[in-house]
């Protein structure tokens, strides 16, 4: 009795098509059992039949290992492997996501919330401390605006949480950046902060460094930075002109680099890999000023002289 069951449950559980290899990917719904799935898997050539799928189980085959969600099957396979496949880990269910270079960490919220990914707030507020991230570098003592890597990541909609997102950006800034960074007598959150203004102010990576070199002089002579994008900053349009215009001469905002001096308080939104290795390795020039024409391109110059008969030229 033994020796024929045993040959019953080899014809039950034979494969419907041994020489087809082609992958095929089925889904296990939530709460689905073994015995349930029988139409659906014969429907979908994985099993010879739904009644020889059920006397394979019933002859030992044990589907309470079933784990809901897509597994990449063949019709290869015989039931055991089948079963096997069924009860092994689902496939990722994950999707792309893209932090563009330069973004705030407002940028990024209504990002994710328009993808139904958080309910609108939830990135922001995540990112508001360093508190409860870990890095191998030193976390910055304010929220983590430039710090969250632009990169295109894959997550899942399904298993989404806002705080694993964020350390997985910490991760990504301390693989490609701060774990390589020599900052020249700079500290890590200085560098991210000017990074930050030359992600806004230069559109061509090849002309990063020389911005640099302009704004880390700028700084160390103790002058003004001057740069229009840090008083766009706290706008929730980086385009609206009219609160940019009225920021731009409020000598109380704290971000406006034309009245007051320094650095502004944070970084101005999360900069891109090309121009934090700018920002820590500026080019050292003659230039004390730049300006862009109306084409984008930058036309430096060394005083206050030349930079206004540029202005009077392209602007």
């Amino acid at each position: 009795m033994v020796l024929v069951l045993s040959l019953m449950a080899c014809d039950f559980g034979a494969a419907p098509a041994p020489g087809d290899t082609t992958e095929v990917v089925f889904e296990v719904p939530k709460g689905a059992t073994a015995k349930g799935l029988g139409d659906e898997l014969a429907a979908a050539g994985l099993v010879t039949s739904d009644g020889n799928w059920q006397w394979f189980l019933r002859l030992g085959g044990d589907g309470s290992c079933l784990k809901a969600g897509k597994h990449r099957t063949t019709r290869s396979m015989s039931a055991p492997e089948l079963l096997a496949a069924l009860c092994g880990a689902p496939i990722p269910d994950d999707v792309p996501f893209t932090v563009v270079e330069g973004w705030r960490a407002k940028d990024i919220d209504a990002a994710l919330a328009e993808k139904k990914l958080i309910e609108a707030g939830q990135y922001l507020a995540a990112t508001e401390s360093a508190s409860g991230y870990t890095a191998a570098w030193t976390l910055p003592g304010r929220n983590l605006e430039g710090y969250l890597f632009p990169e295109t990541y894959l997550v899942s909609p399904d298993r989404f949480e806002v705080r694993a997102f964020v350390q997985r950006q910490l991760d990504l800034f301390g693989e490609r950046f701060a774990a390589k960074a020599a900052l020249e007598g700079r500290t890590l959150d200085e560098v991210v902060v000017v990074a930050s203004m030359i992600e806004r102010e230069e559109p061509s990576p090849d002309n990063r460094r020389l911005v640099a070199g302009i704004m880390w002089k700028r700084l160390d002579a103790g002058w003004n930075l001057g740069i229009d994008a840090t008083s766009r900053y706290t706008l929730a349009d980086w385009n609206d002109e009219k609160a940019f215009l009225k920021q731009l001469f409020d000598p109380k905002e704290p971000y406006n680099t034309r009245l007051r001096p320094g650095l502004p308080p944070t970084a101005i939104g999360n900069p891109g890999l090309r121009s934090l290795e700018a920002a820590a390795s500026p080019e050292d020039t003659a230039y004390w000023y730049y300006l862009h024409d109306a084409t984008g391109k930058i036309h430096p110059s060394k005083s206050v002289a030349e930079h206004d008969a540029l202005k009077r030229k392209y602007l």
